[in-house]
């Protein structure tokens, strides 16, 4: 279930950044000979005037193709060599500005129509990882903890402090409320490893809070700008070495953190879409050869020279981005597998 989850979520994503490309493509007058989502083999496949739209079999991509931007073709005067730096630019930057704007969509919606998960600091139980002491114990979502080992609890805080006064694999009894019945429970915690504390399983009580259509309208943009700065800040450190390759997410590593996202319940799939649209529409717009960003360059390039750079030059560049950009999937692919078997 969570590859397939992956794979809607992707194929939205990557639905959206070609269809940015297609609309601007089909505005300025290029010839669109295929709209593709997917690679490889085709699937399904049908002609609408002089564009064919597919799918194929492998979901991780997908491309509109353009007359004019194989260096074998014939001259076309619809094709996209033909056109200005200002029309190149424009298509190339259209299927980043709608990751952008799909981000601003599903904030929107989330802040109005579904709301903000808003944490409760009281001493009931809101959800509950199976397989974790707390649901080997028997504690169940909803349950009202009164007291730990002895000591009453009033607040959530109160019942995390007292779980953390336990020492790993040492019993606690936990007395709780549910349906009007009081039981005692013996809870052994385990070691989070991360923040070195004891820990049982269980999360605090959450409410979503709706807001009016303006205030979600302004928090949309706003969330969308203040995740596409920590994205920058974030690249900015790889560059610089404060931050490691390693912390860098394949396609093994992002359909983890879908399935994870997706455990979570619609509202936190739908802002990981959203992260992950804003992570596409930055990564394209990367001065990296094959990738949008530097077809912008070129563009501009070509506008100050007062002539585009020789067609097998270019192709000859976006040819080892392609191979660079192929290179480092792999590597982060091996970092997801690494992480995975670690743990």
């Amino acid at each position: 279930m969570t590859i397939i989850t992956a794979l809607l979520v992707i194929a939205v994503i990557i639905l959206v950044h070609e269809l940015g490309h297609f609309l601007v493509a089909k505005r300025v007058d290029i010839e669109v000979n295929e709209f593709s989502l997917g690679f490889g083999t085709k699937l399904l496949a049908f002609k609408k005037g002089e564009t064919q739209y597919s799918l194929r079999i492998l979901p991780l991509g997908g491309y509109v193709r353009m007359a004019g931007m194989v260096e074998e073709e014939k001259p076309n005067p619809r094709g996209f060599a033909e056109k200005t730096p200002g029309q190149k630019m424009a298509v190339s930057f259209a299927g980043p500005a709608m990751n952008f704007v799909l981000a601003i969509i599903i904030f929107i919606y989330t802040f109005t129509f579904v709301g903000t998960p808003q944490i409760l600091n009281n001493a009931v139980v809101g959800d509950v990882i199976e397989g974790r002491p707390a649901y080997e114990a028997g504690i169940r979502s909803g349950d009202h903890i009164t007291t730990v080992n002895g000591v009453e609890v009033a607040t959530w805080d109160a019942f995390t402090e007292q779980i953390r006064e336990v020492a790993p694999g040492k019993p606690m009894e936990i007395t709780l409320e549910r349906k009007g019945q009081i039981l005692e429970l013996v809870v052994i915690p385990e070691l989070d490893e991360t923040r070195g504390i004891s820990v049982i399983g269980v999360t605090a009580p959450v409410v979503f809070e709706k807001v009016g259509v303006w205030e979600g309208l302004k928090m949309g943009f706003y969330q969308t700008f203040e995740i596409t700065w920590l994205i920058m800040v974030g690249l900015g450190q790889l560059i610089t070495g404060a931050a490691s390759t390693a912390d860098l997410a394949g396609p093994v590593g992002i359909t983890k953190m879908i399935g994870d996202a997706a455990a979570g319940g619609l509202v936190y799939l739908a802002n990981f879409t959203a992260l992950l649209s804003i992570n596409l529409g930055i990564l394209n717009l990367l001065p990296i050869p094959a990738l949008d960003g530097s077809r912008i360059i070129f563009a501009g390039i070509e506008s100050l020279r007062g002539r585009p750079l020789e067609p097998e030059k270019e192709n000859m560049i976006h040819f080892l981005g392609f191979i660079f950009l192929m290179l480092l999937i792999v590597v982060v692919t091996y970092n997801d597998i690494l992480k995975l078997f670690r743990g």
